[in-house]
Formats: C-alpha cells, sequence, structure tokens
C-alpha cells in the first residue's frame, strides 16, 4: 500500500498514471472554520478538512477530440488509478468535444507547487470571538437578538497537467452575516460582510447599525406596488451585477439568445449601457478581493472549457466608462465569435461614481425607498435579463433627507443592463457580501445606485 497523501504527489502519481492523448488533474485541499449564534449567544462551531480530485482525459480521434472528467472527494494514492481509468473511459465513450483545444503549453512551474497546503482553523476568529461577545452583550443590553454566521475556508489548488503545467494557488474566503431581531420578531435587519481573515471585520460596528435599522422600523408604513425612487446598497448592486456577468457570454450573446445580442445579428459589444461613467471589471490581483490568476475548470460549460485549465486570467473590463466592451469567452467562443479572449476572474468591481456614502445619498433625497438587500433571485427572460426576486430585512422610507419609517416588502421585476441605463447616480465604491449568491461568489466592490422608478412589482409579506 502507497503512502503517497501529499496533493502534489497526488497530482503527480496520477500524471503518471495517464494513458490518454492528454490528462489534466486538479487538487483540491480545502480547510474550513465556522462559528454561528443566536439569541445573542453561540450554539455551534467547527472545524473541517477534505480534498477533492478532478481528473480529465483528452483522447484524440479521427473526428476531433474528445474529453472525459470524475472528480471524487476523499481520494488516496491507492484511490487514483481507478479514478484516471474511469476518466479514460468516459472521454473515449464520449463524442468529440466542441471545446477541444490544445492542453495549455508549461511555462515556469510554481515554486510553491510541493508545499503543504495551506489551512485555516479557529484561530483565524481570536480576535473576531471576543468582540462577538463584546456585541452580545451590547445587544441584550438594547433589547436585540443577534443571529448569524461566520465561515472561513481556504482552499488550495494544484493543478498539474501532461504539457508540464504545474500551477498552484491558495485561496482564502471569508463570509460574516448577521441579523437583528426585535422580541417580538417583527422587525429584523441585516448586515454582511466578505473578508479575507477576519481581520477586518467589527461585529460591534456592525450591530450599532443593525440597532439603527431595527429603530427606524419601529414606525411601520404600507405602500403599494409601483415605481419608485429607490436607493441600492453595495450588496444588492453586486447580486444583480454578478448575474449579469454570470449571464454575459459571448456564444449566447452571438447566437442571439441574451440581452447581449444585438438585433440582426452580432453582438452589443460597443454599446453605450449607461449614461453614468462606471466601469465594470475583474482582477485577479484586486487588493482585498485577490482570486486565482489562471483559470482553474473542473467542468465544461457555456462558458468555461476544461481545455483551458491554467490558462492565464488578466484583468478585464466588462463595462468601461458606461459601454459594453467584453463579452465572457473561451479560446473556443472566442474564435467562434471573433472577439477577444476573456475568460472570467473570481471577483467583480463596478467603479466611476461619485465619492458620496450612501448615508450622504440618503440626505439627499427627497423621497425614496431605501433597501437591505435583495433575496430569491431567478431569471425571467434571457432576452433582457430581466430578474425578480424579494427584497429583505429592511426597506425604509425617506423623506426629506431623512429615514421616517419602514415599509412592507415587496417583490420586485427588474433587469440590471436597464437599471445601468436608468441610474441616475452611483456613490463610493466598497468591498460588500453579495447576500444572495455568497455561496458562490463573495469577491465583490460595488457603489450604492440611485434608481428614480425601480420596479416593486407587488407587495410581499416577508420580514
Amino acid at each position: 500500500m502507497t503512502t503517497t497523501t501529499k496533493p502534489h504527489e497526488i497530482v503527480e502519481r496520477a500524471l503518471e498514471l495517464s494513458r490518454a492523448d492528454g490528462c489534466v488533474v486538479i487538487a483540491d485541499e480545502e480547510s474550513s472554520a465556522n462559528l454561528r449564534w443566536a439569541g445573542n449567544a453561540l450554539t455551534t462551531n467547527g472545524v473541517t478538512r477534505g480534498r477533492t480530485l478532478t481528473v480529465i482525459a483528452t483522447v484524440d480521434g479521427a473526428e476531433g477530440t474528445a474529453s472525459g472528467v470524475v472528480s471524487r472527494s476523499a481520494v488516496t494514492a491507492d484511490g487514483l488509478e481507478p479514478l484516471v481509468r474511469a476518466a479514460e473511459a468516459a472521454a473515449r465513450e464520449a463524442g468529440p468535444a466542441e471545446d477541444a483545444q490544445p492542453l495549455v503549453a508549461a511555462g515556469a512551474a510554481d515554486p510553491r507547487f510541493t508545499e503543504p497546503p495551506a489551512e485555516t482553523g479557529s484561530e483565524v476568529f481570536a480576535r473576531f470571538a471576543p468582540a462577538l461577545g463584546e456585541a452580545f452583550g451590547a445587544a441584550a443590553a438594547g433589547g436585540r437578538q443577534l443571529y448569524g454566521f461566520a465561515f472561513h475556508s481556504v482552499t488550495s489548488t494544484y493543478l498539474g497537467t501532461s504539457t508540464g503545467l504545474r500551477l498552484r494557488h491558495d485561496q482564502p474566503t471569508g463570509t460574516l452575516e448577521m441579523n437583528a431581531k426585535s422580541p417580538d420578531r417583527t422587525r429584523s435587519a441585516w448586515a454582511g460582510a466578505s473578508t479575507r481573515d477576519f481581520a477586518d471585520v467589527d461585529p460591534l460596528a456592525m450591530d450599532t447599525g443593525l440597532a439603527r435599522r431595527l429603530a427606524w422600523a419601529e414606525r411601520q408604513v404600507e405602500l403599494p406596488a409601483g415605481r419608485y425612487e429607490t436607493l441600492l446598497p453595495p450588496t444588492a448592486v453586486a447580486d444583480l451585477l454578478i448575474y449579469q456577468l454570470w449571464s454575459s457570454g459571448a456564444r449566447d450573446a452571438a447566437e442571439g439568445r441574451t440581452v447581449f445580442s444585438r438585433p440582426g445579428g452580432g453582438t452589443r459589444v460597443g454599446e453605450k449601457l449607461s449614461p453614468l461613467p462606471l466601469t465594470l471589471r475583474s482582477d485577479p490581483a484586486e487588493p482585498g478581493l485577490e482570486a486565482a490568476p489562471f483559470v482553474i475548470a473542473h467542468a465544461s460549460g457555456d462558458d468555461s472549457s476544461v481545455f483551458d485549465n491554467g490558462l492565464a486570467v488578466d484583468p478585464v473590463e466588462w463595462v468601461r466608462q458606461g459601454t459594453l466592451n467584453r463579452l465572457l469567452t473561451t479560446r473556443h467562443s472566442a474564435a467562434l465569435t471573433g472577439l477577444p479572449l476573456a475568460p472570467a476572474a473570481d471577483n467583480l468591481v463596478l467603479e466611476g461614481g461619485g465619492d458620496v456614502s450612501l448615508e450622504e445619498m440618503v440626505a439627499g433625497t427627497e423621497r425614496g425607498l431605501l433597501l437591505t438587500c435583495l433575496w430569491y433571485i431567478r431569471e425571467v427572460d434571457p432576452a433582457t435579463l430581466l430578474l425578480t426576486g424579494l427584497t429583505r430585512d429592511g426597506v425604509y422610507l425617506v423623506e426629506g433627507g431623512e429615514v421616517t419609517g419602514a415599509v412592507n416588502n415587496f417583490r420586485f421585476n427588474e433587469s440590471p443592463v436597464d437599471l445601468l441605463g436608468r441610474a441616475t447616480e452611483a456613490g463610493r465604491t466598497e468591498r460588500t457580501l453579495p447576500r444572495e449568491w455568497s455561496d458562490w461568489f463573495t469577491r465583490a466592490a460595488m457603489p450604492p445606485l440611485r434608481v428614480p422608478d425601480f420596479n416593486m412589482s407587488s407587495v410581499s409579506q416577508g420580514v
């Protein structure tokens, strides 16, 4: 029985075992730590460790190259050969892959490729946990109850290929979500944060903000459905624009299936989307939002290709100064559409607004609504990217530059592309946690937006 258990050794051994024409091996080593609390008291905490190994086999044939992908968890060296053979069998049984490209050529190996994986543990909360205890005390003294969770993970990804590519990336991911509720549960407020290490989050300050929102909700105002001037906070803007990014595949646009399709053929690249000088961009090296600088694709899809594994991910401006500048492409879809290669980095930044805070935007509002966050977002029409969803945990009425109470929740119907075209003001860009997509996408920085006619299509009875 072999004792090979180090991730880089697992990758090397899987490549040695391969009999396919090409092979890509991805080892993901993940550790995580979490805290949960309810009613101003910690309830659970835990630490986990895990490994997932993905083997991608490519087989050349007379009609083209086929690929087979198999992923398994908790793989040891002794389970490697069955996994490699399963990937090869899947490739032989598949037809030629439409996205087939030569595997990425080797460059300089990452000097950290043979080092142990990075790890997290309960020590990541060493400073956060005592501050959370102070927040519990402040909340109890103020007659409110805190609920929520803190989660931190570190994933070390080891990528090796039969071309000699040896890359490694360590990705820390942290999220903090906190709800404050009144004792009778009729009032609720939410706040969240994204962090790499929990050194830059302040639960006591978060509780102070939640207390102010609960106080706003002591006055309740019922409003009907309709179009309202609305201030969208950064978290809501992030949720909408992340979905826009996910929907911006070049091939679908070129084939006339999305909001980015030009009537009569082609795409809307080069078209003005917003009168504001807004730039929507991704950059693996963005400070505080660092992400993998190379493609990590565990499967092929509309906007990803296993053949692109290891390809460099460069900074890209999806929207530049209000104009659509790029669409998501793999090497295959770039060749099909004639558009530049633009794989997505795992972060998203919107900037180009003013240096105005959300509080200052409230002060400049005669009458409108201030949202906390959006929830249960679903697509209604891909041709316009019309989305529907709910407001949650606080919709506040602004009158004369001040918040004067809370109103009922709503269902909304809006397209993020249309919102960019109708927004009349953007505030200061800040790091934020996208609440709806936080299980999949956490690295975002957005400004608040003012929309003069946000469509609250119906009243919702949610809190």
